[in-house]
């Protein structure tokens, strides 16, 4: 078989996590972007285990013809959570002695490899690269440039000058920083802030040709629909409290914990805040299951799948981020819970 390059770049985007079968429709982009890289014929019409056998055959000629295989994962984070059996698949590929690629996880979570099961993580080199995000100086060149229409194109001088002189009194506006910096409170990347830019400029009334603040505004709220989200509005106030317990728990460097962790930490904050919410036990572990169903939590590992649910160790699939913003739109949040993630 031969090669036309010395590295192939498969790149990952979550847009494949959006969809219910996100196993079979990985391992299926994955193929698909090999086979066009290298030329290949691509079957819409194969399993999982086919195309999985594709990647590691493909895997295999590439280390014997001395080539690499570079799979780039978008919001890594979102891959680890649910099942990561494509994750372990991919990783435990690379353990073998002919095979020849890297697995690159790019995530503005901190915590990304926390959310790895124990067997995927056994297969984690733990290295990581740490980037800052961009600074506020770095940030108002990259909107000017991104935004203002350059001066040496086919539209008129004076609709150019009039453009980039409104653009540039929204640039300046506090409220367009405020949208801006809460939008990269949750996702820092510059990949997830040209989207949100795509959006606002998306929205631009095409009569008047000129952007607007309320295209930003418009643009916040639409990128701001997430699922996880959406959830937090659903969920009883009992369902806050436990979630909160659990951030807690992790701000605390807590790995593993299980409902009778939370207990104990729903409990203190209770003793603490002399709260009017305290719910008894049972109560507490229906809602317990609730957060399950929601998959806003999920078990750690399939290891005590025989074990009583008050024992088995979970973590939570939801960042600070989404929790804090979430809890914010809930009309009746207690007051105390905001005070306890501002914390």
């Amino acid at each position: 078989m031969g090669f036309c390059t010395m590295m192939t770049i498969v790149h990952l985007r979550t847009y494949l996590l959006m969809v219910t079968c996100v196993r079979l429709l990985t391992v299926q982009e994955i193929a698909r972007q090999l086979c066009v890289e290298h030329q290949l014929v691509f079957s819409k019409m194969a399993s999982f285990d086919e195309n999985s056998q594709f990647i590691v055959s493909m895997l295999r000629e590439c280390g014997l013809a001395h080539k690499t295989i570079i799979f780039v994962l978008d919001e890594f984070d979102l891959f680890a959570q649910g099942k990561q059996r494509v994750l372990y698949s991919l990783l435990d590929a690379m353990q073998s002695v002919t095979s020849q690629g890297v697995v690159i996880g790019i995530s503005c979570r901190l915590d990304a490899d926390q959310l790895l099961e124990k067997r995927v993580r056994s297969r984690f080199s733990h290295r990581k690269l740490l980037f800052l995000p961009p600074s506020e100086e770095d940030l108002d060149r990259l909107l000017e440039n991104i935004l203002y229409l350059p001066t040496d194109t086919d539209f008129p001088c004076e609709y150019t000058d009039e453009f980039n002189g409104k653009l540039k009194n929204i640039l300046m506006d506090g409220r367009l920083k405020d949208i801006i910096h809460a939008y990269l409170n949750s996702n820092s990347t510059v990949n997830s802030l040209l989207r949100f830019l795509f959006l606002a400029v998306s929205y631009m009334d095409v009569e008047s040709g000129f952007l607007s603040l309320e295209n930003f505004k418009t643009a916040f709220s639409s990128m701001q629909r997430q699922p996880k989200m959406e959830s937090i509005k659903d969920c009883s106030i009992l369902e806050l409290y436990l979630l909160v317990c659990m951030k807690r728990l992790e701000v605390k460097e807590q790995s593993s914990y299980n409902f009778n962790s939370v207990m104990k930490e729903y409990k203190s904050v209770h003793d603490s805040f002399q709260t009017s919410d305290h719910y008894s036990q049972d109560v507490c572990l229906r809602a317990f299951e609730n957060l399950l169903q929601r998959e806003l939590i999920c078990f750690a590992d399939n290891r005590g799948y025989g074990q009583s649910l008050e024992f088995r160790p979970v973590k939570l699939l939801i960042s600070h981020a989404e929790l804090h913003q979430g809890m914010k739109s809930y009309r009746s949040c207690p007051a105390v819970l905001l005070k306890l993630m501002d914390r």
